[in-house]
Parts: C-alpha cells; sequence; structure tokens
C-alpha cells in the first residue's frame, strides 16, 4: 500500500480542480468539505476524481508539482479520465 496519495478533487458548485497531496484520503476529503482546507473552504462538495500512491512523500510531491506545473484544465480532464 502507497504510503502518500497525489490526488485530484473536483467542485460542481465552483466548477474548480484542486490538486494535493496526502497520507490519509478519507480524512483528507473531510477537511476539504468541512472548511478546515483554506483554498477549498468556498465549497463542500468536493469530489476525488483521481489519486495515484507513492512510495515516498519525495515522488507524491514531484507528482503533484508536475500536474500543477501544467496549469491546464484540460491536462486535469485528460488525466481524470485515461486511468
Amino acid at each position: 500500500m502507497a504510503a502518500f496519495i497525489v490526488y485530484i478533487i473536483y467542485s460542481p458548485k465552483l466548477d474548480r480542480y484542486y490538486i494535493g497531496y496526502t497520507t490519509d484520503m478519507t480524512k483528507r476529503i473531510n477537511e476539504h468539505n468541512s472548511g478546515v482546507s483554506t483554498f477549498t473552504a468556498k465549497a463542500t462538495d468536493w469530489i476525488l476524481k483521481w489519486s495515484k500512491g507513492f512510495d515516498s512523500r519525495e515522488l507524491a510531491m514531484k507528482e503533484e508539482r508536475i500536474i500543477k506545473a501544467k496549469k491546464s484544465r484540460k491536462y486535469i480532464e485528460w488525466l481524470i479520465t485515461k486511468e
């Protein structure tokens, strides 16, 4: 089992994606939907759309940076449908 998870969540209310990484997906989704996370506090309807596990924090952070660097909704939506 992977220790670190890179994930993409989506809010239908905001029509926005959020990319992050965590060690506990269930806890993290609950934090996003309860307003604990500052960036995602404007909505409480975040849905997990994609996730990928990694054995180290470094690899997870690298993948997160790659996805964020694209700054492209098209890339995110392609990634979600690809796997």
